[in-house]
């Protein structure tokens, strides 16, 4: 059997009609274990293709879980997972930041106009440079560009388009996307790069934005935002746990004599390999019938799942589009031309103010309806108090709205001031009454452990990993607290009752036991972990672990309202890495006399242990570690041990990097990196020993 080839439904039994009632693993032989694991990667990799290829599942969603959470098992108590598991896209490891890659191909933009003479100058130009062609229409998505590299088949890197030359490293969060395919099926070249759109399915968008608003989190704007925004989260988790998709559209790079000839033969070869493409496409001869497609497409976008803003005409002929060349920025041989913004006057009837979770302050204009391509529009967002001041809006102006795709539209320009002035934003919170402080041209509610507004993200933070690590704070189960006025505050935590927890939709007493424990276990924790779980603007856990050395205990900390919080700030920014932005920010949450209340309220429940601040505390200080590839611990597990001793830990190579650590299925660009800047490698037995000589335990308990 070829790499990529399918098994037949005769010998895969999980093809179709797929039987769910497994025997239990521990009674397998490990070389059974191994084929129905195989067995049950290759037809989730087929459900998969499918589902977001053809479109045509044969399975339900349920049987598919199913299979999935079999094969979870299988992996788990065996250690048989593979790079390529459909299991691994669950997420990985949170970065610190995301790096920066270099493409293996420019990904140039492309000219694009409304008008239709430009359309047709762009025709000329073609023809008087190569004579006759053929088009290739396709839709422009509104989505997030990436380029995504395969080597034997095998899904390898992603990137963001970035300036064009070098973009940000996305690799963990574009796997954990069900539509890209982790191996391609068929033939395709040795060394493969395509380029693809990310994007939020309209109907996905709509379902998440509704789970968002239910959490009590901010809606997304657009789909585009929405699929951008999570491209760029730090932690994989939260990306496979949104909507995601992608279409596939270009070759950027293929192994020598491997690219397909022409821009038809190319998504035709996607196809076959396994790569989603839109349809929708077009092969005309002229660019009257080019300019027809766009039309046609205009007239039928609002049908479609998926965000357009207009047409990508190209060039068919590879040869012809290698003769056309490209300038520094674009591309000669391909023009988008564009949808024109959809806009409406109409009349602001009243401005309110939003306080989302993060405590941010939102302005949405309630607007006098109106039909703006063929939806109403009854409310548009207003961004931030800059934009109100250099819009000059006000209640009662009459203003244009775009829509421009957005499913929340935006006021583009007051057309007739009605009013006297511009709308006054607030100094203090619409909820809970505490001052507004700016950010650059947002503006934040310093309310924090007391805005009601923000409660339910202050228990889920205060819970989470970077927290207490409490067992059972998730996002459903802290509304559902929240909203059953068990928990006002997060003292309320250590008050709750187990038979009123019992009595709530979903529950029972034994689950009610078990948050109950493991909230008792957070009684003493450290004081470190405890400033992490506060939820201070700006401190995470190894800033919070810096600031917890340097003052060793929670009475060194200003908790009273005589405290000298302008000494108190001085002495942040000693601390390292934290600068004055942060320490301005530090002495803020604490000079708030509300936080300061929610914390003493706290303390009657906690005890927050002093850490040691002795200089034996700290034998990694001046170390700089980057992890590789999975370890016997979790990597987040690893990082806190080294950074508890004083070590840093970077998610990416440099010349500052101490050591490289290297566990199993390593990616390459860190080892690339690590032999540019002569870092020494060290496998997992190599870095206990390093931490050993410095007196650290490994691994940690």
């Amino acid at each position: 059997m070829t790499e990529g080839e399918l098994e037949s439904d005769m010998q895969n039994p999980y093809l179709r009609e797929p039987p769910t009632d497994f025997a239990p693993v521990d009674e397998l032989s490990r070389g059974e274990a191994e084929t129905q694991a195989r067995l049950l990667r290759e037809a989730l990799h087929e459900h998969d293709r499918r589902y977001y290829v053809e479109a045509d599942p044969v399975i339900a969603d349920r049987t598919y879980d199913a299979l999935f959470e079999r094969l979870e098992a299988l992996e788990d108590a065996l250690d048989l997972a593979t790079p390529d598991s459909p299991t691994q896209r669950v997420g990985g490891e949170p970065v610190d930041e995301l790096a920066t890659v270099d493409h293996v191909a420019p990904m140039l933009s492309i000219d694009q106009s409304v008008e239709e003479e430009a359309v047709r100058e762009f025709d000329r130009r073609v023809r008087n440079a190569v004579g006759d062609v053929t088009y290739v229409c396709e839709p422009k998505f509104d989505g997030l560009s990436v380029e995504v590299v395969y080597e034997d088949g095998e899904f390898q890197r992603a990137a963001t388009r970035g300036d064009g030359e070098a973009g940000d490293d996305v690799t963990a969060q574009v796997r954990t996307i069900r539509a890209v395919p982790l191996r391609l099926r068929g033939t395709p070249p040795e060394e493969l790069a395509v380029r693809g759109e990310v994007y939020m399915p309209r109907d996905a968008f709509t379902r998440h934005n509704r789970e968002r608003i239910e959490a009590g989190e901010e809606p997304f704007a657009n789909p585009r935002n929405a699929a951008a925004g999570s491209l760029r989260q730090l932690d994989p988790a939260v990306v496979a746990g949104r909507p995601l998709a992608c279409f596939f559209y270009d070759v950027m790079a293929a192994s020598d004599g491997d690219a397909p000839e022409t821009q038809t033969e190319a998504l035709a070869a996607f196809e076959e390999w396994g790569l989603p493409v839109a349809g929708r496409v077009d092969r005309v001869d002229d660019i009257d019938a080019a300019v027809d497609y766009r039309n046609r497409l205009m007239d039928e976008r609002d049908g479609l799942n998926y965000e357009v803003d207009g047409t990508v005409i190209k060039v068919d002929s590879r040869s012809a589009r290698e003769e056309l060349g490209s300038t520094a920025r674009a591309v000669r041989w391909a023009f988008a031309y564009k949808f024109p913004a959809r806009t409406e006057a109409t009349t602001v009837e009243d401005v309110v103010v939003q306080v989302g979770r993060t405590g941010r302050l939102t302005p949405v204009a309630l607007l006098d309806p109106v039909d703006v391509g063929g939806v109403t529009v009854s409310r548009a967002t207003l961004h931030n108090p800059d934009e109100i001041a250099d819009l000059g809006v006000d209640i009662g102006d009459r203003v244009r709205v775009k829509r421009a795709g957005d499913v929340i539209p935006h006021v583009d320009e007051v057309v007739e001031k009605r009013s006297e002035g511009v709308f006054s934003f607030p100094d203090a919170c619409p909820v809970c009454g505490s001052p507004v402080e700016r950010d650059g041209p947002l503006a934040f509610c310093t309310g924090g452990l007391t805005c009601e507004a923000q409660l339910e993200r202050t228990i889920e933070h205060y819970g989470s990993r970077k927290g207490l690590d409490i067992e059972g704070l998730g996002g459903e189960r802290v509304a559902q607290l929240v909203d059953a006025d068990l928990v006002t505050g997060l003292a309320d935590l250590y008050r709750l009752d187990v038979d009123a927890l019992a009595e709530l939709e979903g529950w029972g007493q034994r689950s009610a036991e078990k948050l109950l424990g493991e909230v008792d276990d957070a009684r003493e924790p450290p004081l470190d972990d405890f400033l992490s779980a506060l939820g201070i603007p700006e401190v995470g856990q190894s800033t919070a672990r810096n600031v917890a050395r340097e003052f060793g205990s929670l009475d060194a900390l200003p908790l009273s309202d005589d405290a000298d919080f302008g000494g108190f700030e001085d002495r942040l920014q000693t601390v390292p890495d934290v600068g004055p932005t942060v320490a301005h920010h530090v002495r803020e949450f604490f000079e708030n006399h509300e936080n300061r209340a929610a914390i003493a309220d706290l303390l009657t429940a906690v005890d927050p242990q002093d850490l040691d601040t002795d200089d034996g505390a700290t034998p990694l200080e001046g170390l700089t570690f980057v992890f590789t590839g999975s370890l016997s611990v979790s990597r987040a597990d690893a990082a806190d041990l080294v950074e508890r001793h004083g070590g840093r830990v970077t998610s990416s190579v440099s010349s500052n990097t101490s050591y490289l650590v290297v566990g199993d299925s390593p990616g390459r660009n860190k080892r690339d990196d690590a032999a540019a800047n002569d870092v020494p490698e060290l496998t997992e037995t190599e870095f206990e020993t390093v931490l050993g000589e410095h007196g650290v335990d490994y691994p940690p308990a």
